[in-house]
């Protein structure tokens, strides 16, 4: 008889509730259909998790947590400011692009006015390091004097995720609307482009030159 691990059970579960909550949405979503997808007891599921509300939460905080683990590993701190924050910008929209069921969540959980994450005690301290890596960018880039001053890493954060968001979650719509194939390849690449420079553009100090 094959051991139990409960390690494993809960990710499949959570890799499962992922995806059923990415494309149903939470009212959509059913226990047994989560169950089914992670070959799991659905009885497993409320043993681990608790009842739906509580396993999207985890859902949640999962798809926050992995997004943000993989901008530590960037190692922005070994770049230039202006390396670093083109980096940060590439990643963000490219991370849209391989993860559309974070964009998904992201819309499902609007709805709710963001109900289950203010219920998690660890999203804001989730998001620290990221505004202060932000902002060390910019300290390092306007003490340089490739970088304007006073600008503040929040806005600044939420200006690199809705450009590519946007792009991203809209992309059906854009491409029926202007009669262009966004979501193409040299689409994608020509969009990724033109935000990195928008970005830059606006955090560059004035009489610095372009690259």
């Amino acid at each position: 008889m094959a051991k139990r691990n409960p390690e494993r059970t809960k990710e499949r579960i959570l890799a499962a509730a992922i995806e059923v909550f990415s494309s149903q949405g939470l009212g959509g979503a059913r226990v047994d259909a989560i169950a089914e997808r992670a070959g799991a007891n659905k009885r497993m599921i409320y043993h681990y998790f608790g009842n739906k509300d509580q396993l999207y939460a985890h859902v949640l905080e999962a798809v926050y947590g992995h997004i943000r683990s993989h901008e530590r590993e960037l190692r922005l701190d070994d770049l230039a400011p202006e390396a670093a924050m083109r980096e940060l910008v590439r990643y963000t929209f490219d991370y849209f692009l391989a993860n559309p069921h974070f964009i998904r969540l992201l819309n499902n959980e609007n709805l709710y006015e963001a109900a289950h994450l203010k219920a998690l005690p660890s999203i804001r301290d989730m998001h620290m390091p990221l505004t202060a890596q932000i902002k060390a960018i910019l300290d390092r880039g306007a003490a340089a004097g490739v970088f304007r001053n006073g600008v503040d890493p929040v806005q600044l954060y939420i200006s690199i995720a809705g450009v590519g968001y946007f792009y991203h979650s809209n992309v059906h719509t854009l491409s029926t609307i202007f009669g262009r194939p966004l979501g193409a390849k040299g689409a994608i690449d020509e969009r990724r482009a033109h935000v990195i420079d928008v970005i830059l553009g606006f955090l560059r100090a004035a009489g610095t030159d372009t690259e």
